[in-house]
């Protein structure tokens, strides 16, 4: 949920008045002698599209279970509309959970599917009928509510799973890798379906998944985990463009890591990491000293390549194309540095393929603004 209906952004997390809907404080969960999660501490708030983004075994998984019930905290409490969830069982919380299977009946309709849960409460056969009613006009499935589940498309067995999830209007949707069985171009149209229901219903969602790209399209903000704590909490665009540490920027998207040491200290930071080459200047993206092992990290296409040697950038170095790769939108260049490092730039393609400017072989510059990279601690 990018913004409100006033054209105010949508940042709660920014209002100390604002009160989470979710707080985690001081979580820890161990299985045995192996920590999962790792004295975990975080908010979340009501009508967030929130995003637990981190590879297989980071510990985003066993962070969900704990907020569905289905794992009991080891140290620490977790709290949902400010109630303490230690004796609630998953039945009794207002928390819902998709899975990625989806887990619809064979053997029930669509329309039965959906309205699987509420009979379970033994609400009224017409409030049933008109809240199955409005899921499907949510989901755009009103055509298709007499049919089976083997009827409908793997897209669709998605939003029906979803109308079942946020039929019962619990106050928290807890997705797992809800899009992991739908191929790439759907899963990208979905994507964008889950935000509109979510801003639509208003319920807080919370998404675990592997996937960089789905969790910076559809979340308000994201967590990085890696060994069961959270390595940074931001929005995408923070994420993408401030990384707060090497690991962050190298899990997010693609981006180009030079090793080296800082040589100065100013607005921004100098890495020396060549002999006899200028140092690169970049933004200062942790608190580092002069001297100290640090990384340049750049993303490819805020790198220009050119055959002329770009005099009025500080940062340019020039190397040899080592490869090319031709993705219809854009071509990325490999460029070989005499130095060892490969880097990577992305150029988009304005022009039709026989007229590319560089080819294999071809020596080349590269060169970028002295704001385009940071200067990472290692």
């Amino acid at each position: 949920m990018a913004a409100s209906g006033n054209n105010e952004v949508f940042a709660p997390w920014k209002d100390r008045d604002a009160v989470p809907l979710i707080r985690i404080d001081q979580i820890t969960k161990r299985f045995g002698d192996f920590t999962a999660i790792d004295n975990v501490s975080l908010d979340i708030y009501p009508q967030e599209f929130f995003a637990l983004l981190g590879p297989s075994g980071c510990g985003k998984t066993t962070l969900m279970r704990m907020l569905a019930g289905f794992e009991t905290p080891s140290e620490g409490r977790i709290t949902i509309d400010g109630v303490d969830m230690a004796s609630v069982p998953p039945n009794k919380r207002a928390v819902n959970m998709m899975f990625q299977s989806y887990a619809l009946f064979p053997h029930l309709s669509v329309w039965d599917n959906i309205a699987f849960g509420l009979r379970r409460d033994s609400q009224d056969k017409d409030q049933v009928a008109a809240r199955v009613e409005e899921m499907l006009k949510l989901v755009q499935l009103s055509q298709f509510a007499r049919r089976k589940p083997h009827q409908i498309s793997g897209g669709q067995r998605q939003r029906v799973a979803l109308a079942r999830s946020l039929a019962k209007a619990p106050k928290l949707l807890l997705l797992d890798e809800p899009l992991g069985a739908l191929d790439k171009k759907l899963r990208q149209e979905t994507q964008f379906e889950l935000m509109d229901i979510q801003e639509k219903t208003g319920t807080t969602f919370v998404i675990v998944t592997h996937d960089q790209e789905e969790a910076m399209t559809v979340a308000s903000r994201v967590a990085v985990m890696n060994n069961g704590q959270l390595v940074q909490v931001e929005t995408p665009e923070v994420i993408y463009e401030q990384p707060s540490s090497v690991y962050v920027a190298d899990f997010i998207g693609d981006v180009n890591l030079i090793e080296g040491s800082v040589a100065a200290l100013g607005e921004g930071a100098e890495l020396a990491w060549a002999e006899g080459r200028a140092s690169l200047i970049g933004q200062l993206g942790a608190a580092l000293s002069k001297g100290q092992s640090a990384t340049f990290a750049i993303r490819p296409e805020k790198i220009a390549i050119s055959s002329d040697e770009p005099l009025d950038r500080r940062n340019r170095v020039r190397g040899k194309i080592l490869d090319i790769g031709y993705l219809g939108n854009l071509s990325t260049y490999h460029v070989e540095l005499p130095e060892g490092p490969v880097v990577k730039c992305e150029v988009g393609n304005r022009s039709r393929i026989e007229r590319r400017d560089f080819t294999w072989e071809d020596e080349v510059w590269l060169s970028w603004s002295d704001t385009a990279g940071l200067v990472l601690a290692r």
